[in-house]
């Protein structure tokens, strides 16, 4: 979630996949499909069996292929999932909302649609942003990433607290980073327990949502439109 944009440098963020386990695209169309299909019967297989149970073979049944096309596109388990993170990535960036605060009624509204679009994103990815936090456990190098990647997005969201503060429009006496990573986090697993973990649960209206954490998020900050 995040409050406003600030700047280009304010919306990067580390990838959601490690680089060094990415390869080149194939150079041909028809690679490209049969990766792409690959990508897609991996992402069928994680989702159903999780990601410690998944085997190579499991893949390459529900692609319908060989092992050897497999091993074509990709080495190792680790490698096709990295290639499956990397297909959600623009959408799982998680950019703010443009919109020009001027008041607190603007901040409102950016704020409202920040979570909007978080959340909507985390909806659509849900089973797969579970098995990022279930790889992130037993890997160390999806769980660096991970962390980096959160670390990124509260920074970004405690310095659009700051700015909110010094327009006088947020409480000035909360400490902008502790704010920020309490906030992020309260939204983040609200998202995981809803749409990631939500086996057996009872389904959420997604709007009473967006407006929940909104206003969760105003009244910590102090933010009356």
């Amino acid at each position: 979630m995040t409050v406003e944009p600030k700047s280009p440098e304010s919306v990067l963020a580390p990838p959601i996949a490690p680089k060094g386990l990415l390869r080149e695209p194939p150079p041909t169309d028809r690679g490209a499909r049969r990766r792409a299909a690959l990508i897609a019967a991996a992402r069928t297989v994680f989702e159903r069996e999780g990601y410690l149970n998944t085997r190579l073979q499991d893949i390459t049944e529900e692609a319908q292929c060989s092992a050897g096309t497999f091993y074509t596109y990709f080495k190792t388990k680790e490698e096709i999932f990295a290639a499956l993170l990397e297909t959600v990535q623009e959408e799982m960036l998680h950019p703010g909302v443009g919109g020009q605060v001027t008041d607190a009624a603007t901040a409102y509204e950016v704020l409202e649609a920040s979570n909007r679009a978080y959340l909507k994103a985390y909806r659509s990815n849900g089973k797969l942003m579970g098995l990022l936090e279930e790889v992130a456990l037993v890997d160390p190098v999806f769980g660096e990433l991970r962390q980096r990647r959160a670390d990124a997005f509260v920074s970004r969201n405690a310095r659009n607290i700051a700015d909110l503060q010094k327009r006088g429009i947020a409480d000035p006496d909360l400490d902008p980073d502790v704010t920020a990573r309490a906030l992020s986090a309260m939204v983040s697993r609200t998202a995981y327990r809803y749409f990631a973990a939500s086996r057996g649960r009872k389904r959420v209206n997604f709007d009473k949502l967006v407006e929940t954490m909104t206003r969760i998020w105003a009244n910590a900050l102090q933010i009356t439109p």
